[in-house]
């Protein structure tokens, strides 16, 4: 198989990709350690794709537990250069009801405990995140939402928290009055490591759920999350089918170029084992640099 230009990451309730034709697993090895699952690749709509169960494919992980560095990077080294993310969120607002689909352009990260960059230990690079979010993958995959049917909102900004527990009341009203719009606990690291990868990235916020602030409905709950991730299951499927149908692979993208001018450390103070485990993101600009 060529290149596969197009990733998925399936998130809570999205295991599998069951469209994808002429399906093979493939195990791959990285530097940062393994990723969360087998990928699964094929074609759809004629095109190379990889789908990623993020949590694993038996919901093994914890999102403080995922290797994001470790996906990424395989995802890269399948040659994806388009990776869509397919996410559950519970909603900030009353706006964004459950079964809803938002297409957030913006986060903030609450998170904690995470490895979020490749870079460091000898090597310096620092990439524009001010627009974390493929402003073109965004309006492909919004536009193939509303095509499916799917009650569906452009922009917005996405809470990323460090989880497993869900918010308190407190925090919830916090992040609302930062008007921010939903809240999940995965994106923001797959945001700035596919920037730092060159890959244009954009997510499929689905609700599942009103977070603790709306004191109107039941307090979240694992039986009322699943119930609406399945009915988001084949309206996310669906989404992205005709997205991949419409996206166009031979159009510049900036963000495929998104190291050219960001890697601060010269190449011969970089460490030899930080090139070797980086040539895939960096040979291309370092390797005969003086």
């Amino acid at each position: 198989m060529s290149a596969i230009e197009i990733g998925i990451v399936g998130g809570s309730g999205f295991y599998q990709m069951s469209e994808l034709e002429n399906r093979e697993e493939r195990v791959l090895e990285t530097p940062f350690g393994n990723p969360s699952d087998a990928f699964v690749t094929g074609t759809i709509r004629g095109k190379n794709v990889a789908f990623l169960a993020r949590h694993n494919r038996n919901h093994t992980i914890l999102p403080t537990e995922l290797n994001f560095r470790a996906n990424i990077h395989a995802f890269k080294q399948l040659g994806v250069r388009y990776l869509i993310s397919a996410s559950a969120v519970g909603s900030l607002q009353a706006t964004y009801a459950p079964t809803h689909f938002v297409f957030p352009d913006q986060f903030i990260d609450r998170t904690r405990h995470r490895a979020d960059s490749f870079f460091g230990n000898g090597i310096v690079a620092h990439v524009s995140l001010a627009d974390p979010i493929c402003p073109y993958l965004q309006k492909v995959l919004y536009d193939a939402a509303k095509a499916s049917g799917v009650t569906s909102h452009f922009g917005g900004t996405y809470v990323c928290m460090e989880g497993p527990q869900f918010s308190t009341r407190a925090e919830s009203h916090l992040y609302r009055s930062w008007n921010a719009d939903v809240i999940g606990m995965t994106n923001y690291q797959e945001a700035r490591l596919a920037r730092e990868a060159e890959m244009a990235y954009a997510t499929i916020a689905m609700v599942t759920d009103y977070d603790c602030w709306h004191e109107e409905e039941e307090h979240v709950t694992v039986d009322m999350v699943i119930k609406i991730l399945q009915q988001n299951a084949d309206a996310a499927a669906s989404t992205i089918v005709k997205a991949i149908e419409t996206l166009d692979l031979q159009k510049e993208n900036a963000l495929h170029h998104s190291l050219q001018f960001a890697i601060l450390t010269r190449p011969d103070h970089i460490p030899a084992e930080r090139k070797e485990a980086l040539d895939l993101l960096i040979g291309k600009y370092i390797n005969g640099a003086t």
